[in-house]
């Protein structure tokens, strides 16, 4: 059955365009919502991918859609896979505020009457695929695929989907974050091969951050930043202390950034501190603004809820996925008027809490797929003027993901022959770390590379907005630290950029009339200090070890005795964690050494 759309001219008015649709209804579209409508019912596709940034709208998108299917007869029930049990339980409240009626609860055996389909998650689906292929072989079905990127997050539940969906007489893939750090191929999403000959994911209609930022249908994020010095013990005894977003390699980076992030540590606290300071800023414009902390596990959780107890005074909602009252406590905290909230990955993705304005990043995932779900957590817009405020730490990923937010990515099935996208320096890495292993000092111990935090500070760094950086390096609870804290949480995106603006120089010009002796941090504005990229960082190893090789030539000692004699003169772990700065001075030195004996 094709059915053309009647005409209209939406497409050229702002997809902001008649005005923000409530969460879950579908009386009153979005311009771009209501542009992938036509689209669709110009073409009829079987299969269709619609690319819309977190906090848009897919939903409502998505049910208006299925709606019009139903009415028109061309699908007589609706199937929708979601990734976790609250966002299917969501997806079924969605539904029914529109007249669909789905059974999140289905498990098996003949549907009521009572209800147009289902809504079940990827993992159901894949404990039961032939389940599911007979239901939408019995009956015409429209199956809603939502954030389809999970259906390859194993083979198991890709292969699942293939088998389940393969009869459906339509499927419709949603996303707002349409790239994998792997290959997996994703099911029913089309491949196109550009000219590099890498297949990437090719959306049937696309409405990135950036577009939806410019109409007003999401917030503005203000990146805030925050380094410090960290000191830890690995396995084999040694202590290593590292300015966080100093340049460093891959596993030292990763220990300093575990070190920022334990509880017992002052980082943490201080974070805390600040984001509840701007909580109470954002509060005085925005009366009902939550905040909430992504931990990396359980335990972390419940330590930095009770880091917050001690902050506030009052009690933060800690929300475990597999905690059974996990759902309410998330649909609880959305409707109270509560400050905090401290959730394991759960919240980092689809769970729409549409109050939060204020989040601190305390994990170490650092893929680009999820740090774009958890900051989509804070982007939606509920009226003009809102903005979200995310801390950070100053991890070289996460700074680089967050001056990309408006970069959209597509899922690349291939990997290029030498140059990684994901990871652009992989093969100079892979080269590097064998020469380390064939070279470099006995590492034997540092491949299992245990570590114990041992103390932790906190420095506000910088302030990240709109691709620009802002802020000079200050102390927690300092007059410029408070400087930044204190911006109103309501400003138009371009009063946010003037703002910052204003902030940064008078800052510059306060820190001119300081004594010398007060100037103890490093007073350079935040787009002077740009953090070294880990390209430079291996050509830094890689120039040590050519030197050293050449030393070796000359004085006839071994690889390792002269790394051990290099480390000892100058200080410092080994060379798969030293910083720039200690390279170049071994560097030097190896240099001096070598000139000596000529």
């Amino acid at each position: 059955m094709t059915t053309t759309a009647s005409p209209s001219t939406s497409h050229h008015l702002s997809p902001a365009f008649p005005g923000r649709a409530p969460w879950g209804t579908a009386s009153k579209l979005r311009a771009w919502q209501q542009g992938a409508m036509e689209k669709y019912l110009q073409e009829q596709p079987r299969d269709f991918l619609a690319v819309a940034t977190p906090g848009a709208g897919k939903t409502t998108f998505a049910l208006t859609l299925a709606s019009w299917l139903l009415h028109h007869h061309v699908v007589q029930q609706v199937t929708v896979v979601a990734p976790t049990e609250h966002l299917k339980k969501q997806w079924a409240e969605a539904a029914a505020r529109i007249g669909i009626k789905l059974d999140p609860e289905y498990s098996a055996g003949p549907l009521s009457r009572d209800y147009h389909g289902i809504a079940i998650t990827y993992a159901g689906v894949g404990v039961r695929p032939m389940l599911h292929r007979n239901r939408s072989e019995q009956r015409k079905t429209l199956v809603i695929l939502d954030e389809i990127h999970h259906a390859g997050d194993s083979k198991s539940w890709g292969e699942a989907c293939l088998e389940a969906f393969e009869p459906a007489t339509r499927r419709l893939a949603l996303t707002g974050t349409p790239f994998r750090s792997d290959t997996n191929p994703i099911p029913f999403v089309t491949y196109e091969e550009g000219n590099d000959g890498i297949r990437r994911s090719a959306a049937d209609y696309t409405y990135g951050y950036g577009s939806a930022l410019a109409d007003g249908v999401v917030r503005p994020v203000i990146f805030m930043s925050y380094s410090g010095n960290m000191r830890w013990r690995t396995k084999a005894g040694d202590e290593i202390a590292a300015r966080l977003g100093e340049p460093m390699t891959k596993d030292a980076v990763s220990q300093a950034w575990r070190t920022a992030l334990d509880p017992r540590g002052e980082w943490m606290p201080a974070v805390l501190r600040a984001a509840d300071q701007r909580l109470t800023e954002v509060r005085k414009a925005i009366p009902d603004a939550g905040a909430l902390v992504i931990a990396a596990d359980q335990d972390s959780a419940r330590a930095y809820a009770k880091l917050i107890r001690e902050i506030t005074g009052s009690k933060a909602t800690v929300v475990l996925s597999d905690d059974v009252g996990a759902s309410k406590n998330i649909d609880t905290f959305s409707q109270s008027t509560d400050r905090w909230m401290v959730a394991v990955r759960m919240v980092s993705e689809g769970v729409d809490v549409p109050r939060l304005a204020v989040g601190v990043y305390a994990t170490t995932i650092s893929t680009p797929l999820f740090f774009a779900q958890a900051v989509g957590r804070f982007v939606r817009s509920r009226r003009r003027g809102e903005t979200a405020s995310v801390f950070l730490p100053t991890v070289p990923d996460l700074l680089t993901f967050a001056n990309e937010m408006e970069r959209e990515r597509d899922h690349a099935l291939d990997k290029p022959k030498k140059e990684g996208e994901e990871d652009p320096y992989a093969e100079s890495e892979k080269e590097m770390d064998e020469a380390n292993r064939e070279q470099d000092e006995d590492t034997g111990e540092q491949e299992q590379f245990a570590f114990e935090a041992l103390e932790s500070e906190a420095t506000f760094d910088r302030v990240m907005y709109n691709g620009a950086e802002f802020g000079m390096q200050a102390h927690p609870g300092s007059e410029e630290e408070q400087d930044y804290l204190g911006i109103p949480g309501l400003l138009e995106p371009d009063q946010v950029q003037l703002l910052l603006q204003k902030r940064q120089a008078r800052q510059i010009a306060h820190s001119r009339k300081k004594p010398d002796e007060e100037a103890d941090l490093l007073e350079l504005p935040a787009e002077r200090r740009p953090v070294v990229s880990h390209k430079e960082l291996m050509e830094l190893r890689k120039q040590l070890n050519t030197m050293v090789g050449a030393y070796v030539h000359q004085s006839g000692k071994p690889h390792g005795v002269i790394h051990t004699e290099l480390r000892r003169v100058c200080g410092g772990p080994p060379s798969a964690e030293a910083t720039a700065g200690q390279l170049r001075e071994r560097i030097a030195k190896v240099q001096e050494w070598a000139t000596r004996m000529k």
